[in-house]
C-alpha cells in the first residue's frame, strides 16, 4: 500500500528556500547535490528525491520538520551518504535533509575529556583535531575520511578498533535531537555516569534517523595511545585463521584491532590497489591483521610477542611486523580498501553478519555451504576480533531471476545461521532499506511490535525516514 505522503508544490519549495537560503534548495536532476542524494554506497540502488535541502542550523531543521509534519511531507535525513544499508535513500521521494552545513567542532574540553560536535563533522577530521591535543576518539569505520559523525551515530558505526574500545554508542554521552514535530530535546549529560531517567541517548544511537534528527553530539574521549605495533599473519585456510581469534583472547590479550581477510579479498584488493607492495605466499588462504596499542612501548611489545606465539601455535606463517608509520599505513590501506575493491569487481550484496567471535569458524563454514547450495561466490572479510564478518555475495554468472528471487532466500538462511550461533543481522552497517525484510528472523512479532510503538510515539505520522529499519 503506497504511503499517502504529500507531493511537493511551489509553496513548499518557497518555505524551504526561506529557511535554508536560495542556493541550498536543490530540485534539478542535473545538480550534483541532487544527484548524490539519489544513492549511497549500498549496492546499485537509486531513488529520486523531490528536493534536497541543506539547512544552516538546528533551528532551521526544527522549522523544516515542523512544517513537513503539518503538511505530511516525508523527510529522509542524510549525512555523507557512505552508508551500506540504504539508510539515507529517499525511497518515497519527498525531502532529503542534508546535514553537511552543520560541520563545526563546537567545544573541545581537554580537562573533561569530551568534545561537542555537529553532525556534519567528518570522522577523520574530528580524530585528527583531538589527536593534536593528545586525545583519542577510537571508532574508525573504513569510510572515516568522508563519513560524518552524525551518520556514525545514526548507524552506530564501528570499525576495526571496536574490538578494544567499542562502537559509536560507547562514546556518545549526550545528544541534541529535533523530533518529527520540530521539538528540540537534549538527552544525557557530559558525564561518565548518568542514572537520571530513561536512557534516551542510547535510544537515538542506531535509530537511523527514524526517531529524530541529531543536531549536536557530545562524545567521550580517551588519552591517545602513544605506541602501536601491527602484525600481518598468513594462514593456509580461512577457518583456521578464524579459530585463532578466540585463542588470542583466551590467552589474555586484547588487541586494538583484529581483522580477517580471506584469499579472494586479498587478491581483489591488491588488483584494485596495485601501488601496495605486498607479496602474498601462494599457500595463503587467509590473513589476520593484528594491532596492539598502548601508552608504554615495552607493554605493547610484550603483548605483541605473546600474540605472535599464539599465532604461531595456530599454524600462522610468514608473520610480518610493521613497526613504523609508513608500513602500518600501507597495511591499513589494504584492509580499508577491501569493500571498494570487491564492489569494483562485480555487482554484489554485502551482509554485515555478527556472531560471538568463537563462532566465526562455524559462520564462515556455513556461509560457504550456503553459497554452494545456491551457486554464488562470497568474499568474506571483517572485524574478526568482535565476530563481525562482512559477507560480500557476488552476482558473477547468476541470472537476474536467481539474483532477485532466490538470493533473498539464501540471505535469510545466512541470518538464520547467525541467530543459531548467537548472533544477529548487523554489527555496524544498520538495517536501513535492504535488511528490514529480515528483521523477523531475529525478532518475534511481539518484539517488533514494541519497536513499532516507539516509532509511533516519536513520529506518529511516520514522516521520518519512512521505509527503514522496521519491516
Amino acid at each position: 500500500m503506497p504511503v499517502p505522503f504529500k507531493k511537493l508544490n511551489a509553496e513548499d519549495l518557497a518555505v524551504f528556500r526561506r529557511l535554508c537560503g536560495e542556493g541550498y534548495v536543490h530540485t534539478d536532476p542535473d545538480d550534483p547535490v541532487w544527484e548524490r542524494a539519489t544513492h549511497d554506497e549500498t549496492e546499485d540502488l537509486q531513488f529520486a528525491p523531490e528536493v534536497v535541502v541543506r539547512p544552516p542550523s538546528e533551528e532551521a531543521i526544527a522549522q523544516i520538520l515542523r512544517y513537513c509534519n503539518t503538511q505530511n511531507i516525508c523527510v529522509t535525513p542524510r549525512g555523507a551518504g557512505t552508508g551500506l544499508s540504504g539508510g539515507a535513500l529517499p525511497v518515497f521521494g519527498g525531502v532529503v535533509l542534508d546535514t553537511s552545513r552543520l560541520n563545526q567542532i563546537v567545544h573541545l574540553d581537554e580537562e573533561g575529556f569530551y568534545v561537542v560536535v555537529q553532525p556534519g563533522v567528518i570522522t577523520q577530521v574530528l580524530q585528527e583535531a583531538v589527536a593534536e591535543k593528545g586525545l583519542f576518539y577510537p571508532p574508525d569505520p573504513s569510510s572515516r575520511g568522508s563519513c560524518f559523525i552524525g551518520g556514525n551515530v545514526a548507524e552506530n558505526a564501528g570499525g576495526p578498533r571496536a574490538v578494544k574500545y567499542g562502537t559509536t554508542k560507547d562514546f556518545v554521552l549526550s545528544l541534541r535531537v529535533v523530533l518529527a514535530d520540530g521539538t528540540i530535546i537534549q538527552t544525557g549529560a557530559a558525564t561518565l555516569k548518568n542514572a537520571t531517567g530513561y536512557n534516551l541517548t542510547q535510544l537515538f544511537v542506531g535509530s537511523e534517523g527514524t526517531l529524530g534528527v541529531v543536531t549536536e553530539i557530545t562524545l567521550k574521549l580517551l588519552p591517545h595511545p602513544r605506541h602501536r605495533l601491527l602484525m600481518l599473519a598468513n594462514f593456509r585456510d580461512a577457518e583456521t585463521a578464524c579459530a585463532s581469534v578466540a585463542k588470542i583472547f583466551k590467552a589474555g590479550y586484547i588487541p586494538s584491532a583484529l581483522e580477517f581477510m580471506e584469499r579472494d579479498a586479498i587478491t581483489y584488493t591488491l588488483q584494485f590497489k596495485p601501488d601496495i607492495p605486498l607479496e602474498v605466499p601462494e599457500t595463503t588462504g587467509a590473513q589476520l591483521l593484528v594491532e596492539v596499542d598502548g601508552l608504554f612501548q615495552d607493554q605493547v611489545q610484550k603483548e605483541c610477542d605473546g600474540i605472535f606465539e599464539v599465532l604461531e601455535s595456530q599454524g600462522a606463517f610468514d608473520i610480518l611486523f610493521a613497526d613504523d608509520q609508513a608500513s602500518q599505513n600501507r597495511l591499513w590501506s589494504l584492509r580499508r580498501a577491501v569493500g571498494e575493491a570487491v564492489k569494483a569487481h562485480s555487482i554484489y550484496k554485502e551482509e554485515d553478519t555478527v556472531v560471538p567471535r568463537h563462532q566465526l569458524p562455524q559462520l564462515l563454514k556455513g556461509v560457504k555451504e550456503i553459497g554452494q547450495k545456491y551457486g554464488f561466490q562470497s568474499v568474506c572479510y571483517g572485524h574478526a576480533g568482535d565476530g563481525n564478518l562482512h559477507v560480500n555475495i557476488l552476482k558473477g554468472h547468476l541470472s537476474d531471476e536467481v539474483w532477485k528471487n532466490e538470493l533473498p532466500i539464501a540471505i535469510s538462511e545466512i541470518f538464520q545461521l547467525c541467530k543459531k550461533l548467537g548472533g544477529t543481522l548487523s554489527g555496524e552497517h544498520g538495517i536501513g532499506w535492504v535488511q528490514r525484510q529480515y528483521m523477523s528472523v531475529v525478532f518475534s512479532a511481539e518484539e517488533l511490535a514494541v519497536q513499532k510503538k516507539l516509532k509511533d510515539l516519536f513520529d506518529p505520522k511516520g514522516i521520518l525516514n519512512p521505509g527503514k529499519l522496521l519491516p
